[in-house]
């Protein structure tokens, strides 16, 4: 069973900073992609960043950083604006022992406040 678990959320003054992080784990073959989504209310879901790609809103002030020995991935945010608010999930394609193919995994999300 496979399991992502994100933490490092909560509340900041607008300019201030966060660093988020998620781990895998379980019964993990290989992970293919990890990225960081988030999701404001009332709006979709949307990428923030995976490897290779920043969202246009975040580039130059977020940072994704990924360990894959300890199977992390972790997003520095720096300078966050009100427009920054959601709630921000770990994603990941995870190959699970004994298949061969990967499937999409959530964790369960983490709040980032940003507010004077």
């Amino acid at each position: 069973q496979v399991h992502l678990a994100e933490s490092g959320g909560g509340l900041v003054q607008p300019g201030g900073s966060l660093r988020l992080s998620c781990v895998a784990s379980g019964a993990i073959n290989r992970i293919n992609r990890m990225a960081w989504y988030r999701q404001a209310p009332g709006k979709q879901r949307e990428l923030v960043a995976d490897d290779t790609h920043y969202s246009d809103s975040v580039k130059g002030r977020f940072f994704i950083s990924r360990d894959n020995d300890r199977n992390t991935v972790d997003l520095q945010m720096n300078n966050l604006k009100p427009e920054d608010t959601a709630v921000y999930y770990c994603y990941a394609l995870i190959v699970p022992m004994g298949l061969m193919s990967n499937a999409p995994y959530w964790g369960q999300g983490t709040q980032v406040t940003v507010s004077s």
